[in-house]
C-alpha cells in the first residue's frame, strides 16, 4: 500500500471510529487550534458566503462545523467510493487533502495538493480537444472559460460554442468579450432539471456568485439542456453556484447518447464532491473521474471534478 492509500484509510478509519459528538469537538478543536488570523479569515469566508453554513464563535454558531460532521457521518462510504473510483493518484490525493482539511484544519496537505500546472478545467493530461469539439459552457460569467479553452486548445479547435449566463450586466459583458470568435452563442438562460421561471438573487460580494431562488414569477429562464440544445454535445463546464445536480439531470439524455466530457465544480457543498460522480456513475458507467483543485489551502474551493468516456 502507498503513502496516499494508507493516509486516506487511516483518515477514514479515525472518523468512522468516533460517535457524531466526539466527531464534532474533534473538528471543533482543529479550528480553535489555529492561528487568531487565519480563523478570522474563515470566519469572514464562510459568512460571505452561504454554501457550507455559518461560522460565529462570538455567539456560537457553528453550522459550518455541524454540517461537515453530518457529512462525514451520513456520508463517509460514498467519500470512499468516489476515492475507489478516481483514475489517478493526484485525484486520489486531492480528496484525502480536501477531507483532512475538513477534519483537522490542515493546510499542508492542501498546499500540496493545489493545481499549479495547468488552467482550471483544463488540464492537458486528461481533457484532449479537437477541432469538432461542441462545447456547452453553462455559468459562462464572462467569458474567462472560454478564453482560457482558446489559450490551451487554440481558436481552431472547437466547432460550436454554447454559453449560458443569467445576470443581465455579466451576460452583456460575455457578449462584448467574445464577439470575435466565430459560432459562439450566448444564451441568457439557467439551465436545470425542468423548464421554470426563478428569481435571480445578487450576491453582495460578487457577480459571479449570483443564484436564484424559487418564484414562478421571475425573471431567469430555466430550461434543460437536453430541450435547448439537440445536436450532439462533446463538453461540459458547469460552474452555476450549487445547480450543477440539476443541470446534470437535465443533460441526461445528452451524457446517455453523447457521452461528453464533463467538467463540474463540485464545490458550492458539502454533497457534490461525492454526489455528482456517483449521479454520472447512475447514468453513464463508462466514465472514468478526477478531481483538480485551484483554490485556496486554508478551504478548499474550485474543485473541479473531471468526469472523461471511455472508449468502447
Amino acid at each position: 500500500m502507498n503513502i496516499v492509500d494508507k493516509n486516506f484509510n487511516q483518515l477514514v478509519k479515525e472518523i468512522k471510529s468516533l460517535n457524531p459528538y466526539e466527531l464534532y469537538y474533534r473538528i471543533r478543536r482543529g479550528f480553535d487550534n489555529i492561528p487568531n488570523e487565519t480563523k478570522e479569515s474563515c470566519i469572514t469566508f464562510f459568512n460571505q458566503f452561504d454554501y457550507w453554513g455559518k461560522l460565529d464563535p462570538q455567539n456560537n454558531n457553528y453550522e459550518e462545523i455541524e454540517k461537515k460532521t453530518e457529512a462525514f457521518v451520513s456520508h463517509i462510504d460514498d467519500f470512499v467510493w468516489l476515492y475507489e473510483h478516481l483514475g489517478d493518484y493526484r485525484s486520489k490525493k486531492t480528496l484525502y487533502s480536501i477531507l483532512n482539511n475538513w477534519y483537522q484544519y490542515d493546510f499542508v496537505t492542501t498546499t500540496e495538493a493545489q493545481e499549479t500546472m495547468f488552467d482550471d478545467y483544463f488540464d492537458l493530461d486528461l481533457v484532449k480537444c479537437s477541432k469538432d469539439e461542441v462545447i456547452v459552457d453553462l455559468g459562462a460569467y464572462i467569458g474567462d472559460t472560454i478564453h482560457s479553452y482558446i489559450k490551451n486548445y487554440g481558436s481552431d479547435c472547437y466547432k460550436k460554442i454554447y454559453c449560458y449566463e443569467i445576470t443581465p450586466s455579466t451576460f452583456d459583458l460575455l457578449q462584448e468579450n467574445l464577439k470575435d470568435y466565430p459560432n459562439v452563442e450566448c444564451r441568457m438562460k439557467g439551465i436545470g432539471d425542468k423548464t421554470e421561471n426563478l428569481k435571480l438573487m445578487d450576491h453582495k460580494t460578487s457577480a459571479s456568485a449570483n443564484t436564484l431562488s424559487n418564484d414562478e414569477n421571475g425573471n431567469v429562464v430555466m430550461t434543460t439542456l437536453d430541450a435547448d440544445i439537440k445536436e450532439k454535445i462533446t463538453l461540459i463546464k458547469a460552474d452555476i453556484e450549487g445547480f450543477e445536480q440539476k443541470a446534470l439531470m437535465g443533460s441526461k439524455r445528452h451524457i446517455e447518447k453523447d457521452r461528453p466530457k464533463l467538467l463540474f465544480s463540485v464545490y458550492h457543498n458539502n454533497e457534490d464532491l461525492w454526489k455528482i460522480a456517483k449521479m454520472i456513475y447512475e447514468i453513464e458507467q463508462s466514465y472514468s473521474f478526477y478531481l483538480r483543485y485551484h483554490g485556496s489551502p486554508i478551504y478548499p474551493t474550485e474543485i473541479t471534478l473531471i468526469a472523461l468516456p471511455n472508449k468502447i
